[in-house]
């Protein structure tokens, strides 16, 4: 009886040994990040020093010689600070759109279900078919914006691809349009943890919805708003298909981002060296975001 049920034991040992099962249950998170975020980066860095193009992909190193030439370019420079526009203009939109958003999707009322559908229905389109309809609903032709121009008085113009100020809006709109609804998930997860008890209380205090909001519910959903930021900041800091489908980086360069550059130069212009160290000069920025939405929470956090 007793060597029957060593074996036994010896499974239920195994599977007490929490370090063991935690690394036997992290593998294929590892395995995943390793295949498609490890690999692709170390590739990248790769090609960002040889002399790779499309017609030779050899990895012949040729030092930083990449790098020199694409940091010497006024259109580097021009495309970081349509990157840092960008990012920075939808993501402030996202978390006022998502805070918002957050409320209606936790609000009891008849026909939530619909509006919740409507609501995330923006996050399931494709990127693709929401920069489509972006562009068509600000054509100046035959689309929504054109009809009402000409239905107050007011003949269009030049097309508004034709308008830096006006692209660069437009680009903006479509990041913030599709990103807000994951940012309102990922808040409405914040607001849905807040202790009952603690909202009661300030009612009882007599804090008003201005005061409750300043000193309870965003002190106590600034992890949540952080990681909707980041999130939000992240996509839209790497994104391609909005500004090619929507602008092509245009008029000229006034809506070129880094991303949309690394992918002109790299693939479109068959220059995968080029592409690749404009792709590794904007891995910092993303990080930098990052860091820093980190150290504001965690400065949060020690003051409470």
């Amino acid at each position: 009886m007793a060597a029957e049920a060593a074996p036994g034991a010896r499974r239920g040992d195994l599977a007490d040994r929490q370090g063991l099962m935690t690394w036997v249950f992290l593998l294929p998170s590892v395995a995943y990040l390793g295949a498609l975020v490890v690999v692709p980066l170390v590739l990248a860095v790769v090609l960002a020093f040889s002399a790779a193009t499309a017609d030779r992909p050899a990895y012949r190193l040729t030092g930083a010689r990449w790098f020199t030439t694409v940091l010497s370019e006024g259109v580097f420079w021009r495309a970081l600070g349509d990157t840092l526009l960008v990012t920075g203009a939808s993501t402030i939109l996202v978390v006022l759109g998502g805070q918002i958003l957050a409320h209606v999707l936790l609000a009891r009322f008849r026909g939530r279900w619909l509006v919740r559908l409507l609501v995330l229905l923006p996050w399931t389109t494709p990127a693709a078919l929401s920069a489509t309809s972006g562009r068509w609903l600000l054509d100046s032709a035959g689309s929504p914006a054109g009809w009402l121009l000409r239905a107050v008085g007011i003949p269009p113009g030049a097309s508004w691809h034709e308008r830096p100020v006006v692209a660069m809006g437009a680009v903006v709109a479509v990041q913030a349009w599709r990103l807000t609804p994951l940012a309102a998930v990922v808040m409405a997860a914040g607001l849905a943890a807040i202790p009952r008890d603690v909202r009661d209380a300030a009612r009882v205090d007599g804090a008003g919805a201005v005061r409750r909001a300043f000193d309870v519910t965003i002190p106590l959903t600034l992890p949540s708003i952080a990681v909707a930021a980041l999130l939000t900041a992240t996509l839209a800091c790497a994104d391609v298909t909005v500004v090619n489908v929507l602008t092509h980086g245009g008029p000229g360069y006034a809506t070129q981002t880094l991303a949309t550059l690394s992918y002109a130069r790299g693939v479109e212009g068959g220059a995968l060296g080029r592409g690749a160290a404009i792709a590794v000069l904007l891995l910092p920025l993303p990080l930098a975001g990052a860091a820093s939405l980190l150290r504001v929470v965690r400065h949060q956090s020690v003051d409470r």
